[in-house]
């Protein structure tokens, strides 16, 4: 279980360990190659669960993207999943069961394009398009409002979700280990570099998270290697209230969620205002 987490969520900057050399490139596409490490679809039925289906939606460009829905017969609530920078969806079961079988939710995971059976190849503006496209038809097939569903983003997710949260709102946000923008998170690993000034793709969540204003669940691990704990309370000192924060002590980047955040998860969802 903890491997298949690791694979679903991903350490968004694992990869820049392919050189100083490639990051300090002007050119995004080695950049893009470099944070996006997509992983295809593999040979074999890897569903699974018949309660799962297999759904597909195109994005505004009309690329193609493939995801994954559970529904819940009366749910609590509608969760849209953003996942980290690496794998894919065949990766995510436990997500899955912990949203629509432990937490009584409809929960629909899909992959950014180039990532599993989706088309295309993955770019800043590309994945975020991708999740405008999943919201509107996780939206349009539970008949609710697209800001009626609650996004839920790890690592790279976070930053896709709170794009969504600060332009066109959410019942709520919960972001697992995520960061105040990609550059920091960069001139954390990379401190002889001038890696703000010199990184196109920003996910810039510090600044976008101030315009949303509904509950706010944040978690991070404070021996999380990957995103530093300090960045993550930076974003979460950045954020509006209602919002609360949970330390994982000892935690990962890439550690399954644990007994204690399950319940405090558990709790916010239950504290959810009802749909209008």
């Amino acid at each position: 279980m903890r491997r298949a987490y690791a694979l679903a969520t991903g350490g968004v900057l694992a990869h820049f360990g392919i050189g100083c050399a490639s990051l300090a490139s002007p050119t995004t596409p080695i950049e893009n190659a470099i944070l996006f490490q997509p992983q295809v679809y593999p040979k074999g039925d890897w569903a699974r669960d018949p309660a799962v289906e297999d759904v597909w939606f195109e994005a505004s460009d009309g690329v193609r993207l493939h995801g994954w829905f559970a529904r819940a017969e009366h749910p609590r609530a509608v969760v849209l999943y953003t996942h980290g920078n690496g794998g894919n969806i065949t990766n995510l079961h436990e997500v899955l069961s912990l949203f629509n079988d432990r937490l009584n939710t409809s929960v629909l995971v899909f992959d950014y394009r180039g990532y599993g059976k989706s088309e295309g190849k993955p770019t800043e503006a590309g994945v975020l398009d991708d999740a405008r496209a999943a919201r509107g038809w996780l939206a349009q097939n539970c008949g609710v409002r697209e800001s009626d569903i609650v996004l839920v983003g790890h690592s790279l997710g976070g930053g896709v979700a709170v794009d969504l949260a600060a332009a066109d709102a959410a019942r709520a946000l919960v972001l697992e280990s995520t960061f105040t923008s990609l550059p920091d998170v960069a001139a954390s690993h990379l401190t002889l570099l001038p890696a703000r000034m010199l990184m196109h793709t920003r996910l810039d969540s510090a600044s976008k998270i101030r315009r949303y204003h509904g509950p706010l669940l944040q978690v991070h691990g404070d021996a999380d290697r990957v995103v530093p704990y300090s960045i993550g309370r930076r974003l979460f000192e950045a954020a509006n209230e209602p919002k609360q924060f949970v330390t994982v002590p000892s935690g990962g980047h890439n550690d399954p969620p644990t007994p204690e955040y399950m319940a405090v998860l558990d709790r916010f969802l239950g504290s959810l205002k009802p749909r209008d």
